[in-house]
């Protein structure tokens, strides 16, 4: 998760310095292939993004809840109960999610834990949109 973390930022970062778009070699046989397509613009207001629609129900949002609560105990997240987390998610056309963007709320592994909880139950669980677009997921963790 780490590493694909480390790919994205790094390929965000060369976008961002005005790095041409990356092209894929050519294979042998093959015509060349067109530049990569840009990616969608991601809305500053996550609450302004259509909510990513799920084809079988997503895990129980008290399950979820426990490795939040655990975070926030061993001290390495400041947080009240119920804490929400609000997730951009890019969908491709063919149904792949292609990024998940959690929005901050200062405690890392919890952003880390949702976008891997994201991945999950989305993969094979998503209806592919006409173009790529972003979607929102948003969770609220609760304890005691």
């Amino acid at each position: 998760m780490i590493a694909i973390s480390l790919m994205l930022a790094l390929s965000q970062a060369a976008s961002a310095v005005g790095a041409t778009p990356a092209v894929e070699p050519a294979q042998a046989g093959s015509s060349t292939r067109a530049p990569v397509a840009p990616l969608p613009a991601i809305p500053d207001e996550l609450s302004t993004l259509p909510e990513l629609k799920l084809r079988r129900p997503q895990p129980d949002a008290t399950a979820l809840s426990f490795f939040v609560r655990d975070e926030v105990r061993a001290g390495r997240c400041s947080a009240d109960s119920p804490l929400r987390l609000d997730l951009a998610v890019l969908v491709t056309s063919g149904g792949q999610l292609r990024r998940i963007r959690p929005n901050a709320i200062g405690c890392p592994t919890v952003e880390q834990y949702a976008s891997g909880v994201v991945m999950r139950m989305a993969r094979g669980n998503v209806s592919p949109p006409l173009e790529d677009r972003w979607y929102r997921v948003s969770f609220t963790f609760a304890w005691q």
